[in-house]
């Protein structure tokens, strides 16, 4: 679980997140929002994705200025439950 919010939060490529998914969810103005554990557990999901799936939420008020604000200076709007999976991640990761 860990791995993954660093994965989708941290991981760049030129600045954007790296899985095209989540930019493009990102670029119009979601928010990183869950991480659900075995939540694909079909031979695909496993496969692709260890059986994690993650949700997007967007808050119809909030969608313009997450897209600006990522857009503009990448930043990605998260939840506490993902920012504090990033941060124990980056407490405890070698990387």
């Amino acid at each position: 679980m860990r791995l993954c919010a660093w994965y989708l939060y941290g991981e760049k490529h030129r600045g954007f997140a790296l899985n095209p998914v989540a930019n493009f969810h990102l670029q119009n103005g979601a928010v990183l929002w869950r991480l659900n554990w075995m939540a694909d557990t079909s031979p695909r999901g496993i496969g692709a994705s260890c059986g994690l799936m993650v949700n997007y939420r967007y808050f119809l008020g909030d969608t313009a200025g997450n897209s600006a604000a990522y857009l503009g200076t990448k930043q990605i709007k998260a939840s506490e439950q993902v920012l504090a999976l990033v941060s124990q991640f980056q407490q405890n990761s070698k990387l």
